[in-house]
């Protein structure tokens, strides 16, 4: 009887030890006391703030050009040349009579001769009106005489006038069409795409080249039911896809008054703390908007969550509870009833455990 006694207990025995090797390990995490935030979710997106078709204001061929697809450069620098030699020819034509036009009224009128011996003229002729030599009929013949010369020297005055403003008029006009031959960039951007290379023949608003501005915009979509607790400068979260698992400190700096009428989903935008180059347009994200806050909450990683339960560790075994939740954010949950602190809460591969079953732990941050 003993050695059966003996035997048994070492099947037992044996049968403990193998449980207990094959017992699997659960990745876990305790319940901590903390800030509990009440945050939006969304999507975000990274945008361009805006883009140009950058067109040619004049005709010409392209003579030079620093277009590239993917080179960047900054406001004011020289993109493209257009031909400029036609036009600097007609410039230095209209500048020759101009400063001839000039000239000539400095040189003084003939008309202003005429109008001085006139004058002096009828003055001779007043005095010989007056001693009775001339009659007051002809003075007046030569008194009408003076007011013609008068008006002609004035018609010739604006018209001398009107000759130089025209021809200044003409010369602000080809100097400005000569500088917009000289492209320069517009903001701070990167060329996209080309459609004019130098030899090629461009047309008046013809589009040259196709440029994004370095500046951008995250775009952030909330729902309706969300959109109400946004207020500009609320602190957010940003995660972008293209970085994993890598969180970004954000600002509510926009929020747009209208849905997007595909969606249904409002528009806030969101400046992040990142270094611009990795502002990349196109990529995608989530977005945790915080709206509110409460210390000494309890709280679990969000990703424990199963509908309103969570899995427990008691003493290697596995608890299926019931939890009544608070605030969520991002990545955590506000836990009101159901744990305590310090409670062991399993956060990976929820679907591979079942109340009841035994298990060892791995405690993960």
């Amino acid at each position: 009887m003993k050695k059966i006694a003996f035997f048994l207990l070492l099947l037992v025995a044996v049968f403990a030890a193998v449980q207990f090797k094959d017992r699997p390990t659960a990745v876990v995490r305790k319940a901590w006391v903390g800030k509990a935030v009440r945050a939006v979710p969304g999507n975000v997106t990274v945008r361009a703030e805006f883009e140009m078709n950058l067109k040619s204001e004049v005709s010409g061929r392209v003579v030079n050009s620093e277009l590239d697809p993917g080179k960047s450069f900054a406001e004011g620098e020289f993109l493209v040349q257009i031909d400029a030699g036609d036009l600097e020819l007609d410039i230095e034509r209209v500048e020759t009579r101009y400063e001839a036009a000039k000239a000539t009224i400095a040189v003084g009128s003939a008309i202003e001769l005429e109008l001085e011996s006139a004058k002096e003229d009828l003055e001779v002729s007043r005095r010989l009106m007056e001693s009775g030599q001339m009659s007051a009929a002809e003075f007046r013949k030569q008194a009408r005489m003076v007011t013609q010369i008068e008006q002609r020297l004035k018609r010739e005055k604006v018209n001398n006038q009107l000759d130089i403003d025209t021809l200044e008029n003409n010369l602000a006009q080809m100097r400005r069409d000569l500088a917009k031959m000289k492209i320069l960039a517009p903001f701070e951007c990167v060329v996209s795409a080309v459609f004019a290379r130098p030899g090629d023949l461009v047309s008046n608003n013809s589009s040259i080249a196709q440029l994004i501005s370095t500046s951008r915009t995250v775009e952030a979509r909330v729902s309706e039911e969300n959109f109400s607790d946004i207020k500009l400068g609320q602190k957010a979260s940003v995660r972008l896809l293209g970085y994993g698992a890598q969180q970004y400190n954000a600002t509510v700096t926009k929020i747009l008054p209208s849905a997007d009428p595909e969606t249904q989903r409002y528009i806030v935008h969101v400046s992040v703390d990142i270094e611009r180059d990795k502002l990349v347009p196109g990529l995608t994200g989530e977005v945790s908007i915080v709206t509110g806050d409460r210390e000494g909450a309890i709280i679990i990683p969000r990703r424990a969550l199963i509908g309103n339960k969570v899995l427990v560790v008691e003493d290697g075994v596995v608890a299926l509870r019931s939890v009544e939740t608070g605030y969520e954010s991002l990545n955590e949950v506000e836990i009101l009833a159901g744990i305590e602190e310090h409670e062991y809460v399993i956060t990976d591969n929820l679907d591979l455990y079942r109340e009841g079953d035994r298990v060892d732990i791995e405690e993960r941050g």
